[in-house]
């Protein structure tokens, strides 16, 4: 039995309304921006999308990403596929990811430390990385047992309603929670109070007990903690714990999955300043 990831608002949404903003700056280059606009609407539950599909998504016309999909196509960063007539990502991005990857040297330190915690709690434990309005998991580790939430290393969960997204402000800076506070207001109006007390009562939580929480924020059936840290270089990684409710209620949260994922965090930031 798997829990299936119900999204807490469209994540779609959240990049193509960016795309659209992005050109207000006289150094964006916006061609270069639709692009990427293009490659960031596939995601690991729709792997093959056709031009329309991909126009709505992205937010640009139909005419427009016909022309961007065959020039992607060209470089290798996406793949025609004629028996379903739609694309999918090619090898040439599959690579850029796998060298952005290789390059965080925080995934390799944290792997076994997740692992461990994963197997002792019987949750899942991921790491993740901002990516606006998201955090997008770039490592991951599953639970020994036959359950587990369907996430998984290029998962995207919203900022503002996960453990994992909440830790990330907390820790963030002044100037970055700002930023994240204003894009959170303009684009999702009506979620704005609920979103500003849950991000204002993490930064409390986590300087107090050294994680945070979301019981059934994003998804009613999934329960978990999250905790982040600055690396030495300056980034933000942020870890959660977290499992379906029925195996993880709120006591179990507060007393097992905060300090299980408070410790992947302590001991990541530990050995990755070189203190062991």
């Amino acid at each position: 039995m798997r829990i299936r990831k119900i999204a807490g608002g469209d994540p779609h949404a959240v990049r193509s309304r960016s795309l659209r903003e992005a050109p207000r700056d006289p150094q964006f280059v916006e061609s270069i921006g639709r692009g990427f606009g293009i490659l960031e609407a596939f995601t690991t539950r729709d792997t093959m999308l056709g031009n329309q599909e991909i126009a709505e998504r992205a937010g640009l016309p139909r005419p427009t990403v016909s022309r961007l999909t065959h020039t992607l196509t060209q470089l290798g960063y996406l793949e025609y596929l004629p028996r379903f007539a739609k694309y999918q990502l090619g090898i040439a991005a599959v690579a850029l990811g796998q060298l952005a990857l290789a390059n965080m040297t925080v995934r390799g330190i944290a792997q076994p430390i997740m692992q461990a915690v994963a197997q002792r709690l019987g949750t899942s434990v991921s790491l993740g990385r901002r990516d606006r309005l998201s955090m997008l998991y770039v490592g991951h580790c599953q639970p020994p047992s036959a359950v587990a939430l369907q996430l998984g290393l290029g998962s995207r969960i919203p900022l503002a309603i996960t453990a994992m997204g909440r830790a990330y402000y907390a820790v963030a800076s002044a100037e970055e929670r700002a930023a994240i506070e204003r894009q959170i207001q303009e684009r999702f109006p009506e979620r704005w109070a609920a979103a500003r007390a849950g991000l204002r009562e993490a930064v409390d939580m986590h300087a107090a007990l050294g994680f945070t929480v979301s019981i059934g924020d994003w998804n009613r059936e999934v329960h978990a903690a999250g905790a982040a840290i600055i690396l030495p270089e300056g980034g933000i990684a942020a870890f959660n714990c977290g499992a379906p409710a029925f195996m993880l209620n709120r006591e179990q949260v507060l007393r097992e999955a905060g300090p299980g994922v408070a410790e992947v965090a302590r001991r990541v930031q530990n050995l990755a300043s070189g203190r062991g």
